[in-house]
């Protein structure tokens, strides 16, 4: 079965029950959302009967709850070594693990960090020593997921090594997995067309079970750029045979994966559309403009 989704809204008087019905809107069995604004603290109280009524609302479509992941703000950086700005980080990542776990999900992706000028080595160190001071409190089973990275600026995490120093450092391993990012790889200088050497890599050095969620993007930016540009699934220079090998390969079969591609002409997801080609394993090179006429 093709586990896939994307990203949805999550409004404070709908809550998870809007986000719900907006993944199934899109053809998707599963979804990804943030529990606030990703750039900022604002945060509503997690209505409990929205949850429950979100859950029967899966069961009744077949969706898979326990594929469904949530996404940490962007605000937090565990990379910065500033002691106000270190301890407000891991304050609110404790927060959002409790929101999560309200939630009934299991899944909170993270960006590890940017060691914002310090050097890569003490940024690591930095949030090696966030996620161990959250996780040795935190009383949930909610699993950190560190995403790949596209190395753009002081990011940590752009290559598996980074990751896996993060991951040894840390106590408590069977609460942190990996989120795989296709742009950010490629942005990051992996070859995404070599991709069955590129899982042998990762199975080396950190290990494919750690694997838990894949975004699937196209990039805007040639292979290395460290940029970090998002494009619509096939219309980028991933390309589509390329992602939908990724999509399809039979060792993610049971990983979900969430596109974070661009509203065409910031006005119009294009979510339903790229699930239905992906689905169809055919590329259509006039869907973008096939969107805009549909919606306008």
């Amino acid at each position: 079965m093709l586990i896939i989704g994307s990203h949805v809204g999550y409004k404070k008087d709908t809550g998870l029950v809007g986000s719900v019905k907006e993944a199934l809107s899109y053809g998707e069995n599963t979804f990804m959302f943030y529990t606030g604004a990703p750039q900022n603290t604002i945060r509503s109280t997690i209505d409990n009967q929205q949850v429950e009524e979100a859950f029967s609302l899966m069961r009744e479509n077949d969706m898979l709850s326990d594929k469904v992941i949530v996404h940490a703000p962007y605000i937090i950086n565990l990379g910065n070594s500033d002691e106000e700005k270190f301890s407000f980080s891991c304050r609110f990542l404790e927060q959002e693990l409790k929101r999560v776990e309200a939630c009934h999900m299991k899944y909170l992706v993270l960006h590890p960090g940017s060691h914002v000028g310090n050097g890569i080595e003490k940024g690591i160190q930095t949030v090696i020593k966030g996620l161990n001071e959250i996780l040795e409190k935190d009383t949930t089973n909610v699993m950190i997921l560190l995403e790949t990275m596209a190395g753009k600026g002081s990011e940590i995490g752009s290559c598996f090594e980074e990751l896996k120093q993060i991951i040894d450092g840390v106590e408590k391993k069977d609460r942190i997995g990996i989120c795989l990012d296709t742009c950010h790889l490629h942005d990051a200088g992996y070859d995404l067309t070599q991709f069955d050497s590129l899982l042998l890599t990762l199975d080396q050095i950190i290990g494919l079970e750690k694997v838990k969620c894949i975004h699937v993007n196209d990039s805007k930016n040639e292979k290395g750029a460290r940029k970090d540009r998002h494009e619509n699934f096939g219309f980028g220079k991933i390309g589509f045979d390329t992602l939908i090998h990724i999509v399809y390969h039979e060792k993610l079969k049971d990983i979900p994966k969430i596109l974070e591609t661009p509203y065409v002409d910031r006005l119009y997801p294009p979510y339903r559309y790229e699930i239905e080609m992906i689905k169809k394993k055919e590329f259509d090179c006039n869907l973008l403009e096939k969107i805009k006429k549909i919606e306008n």
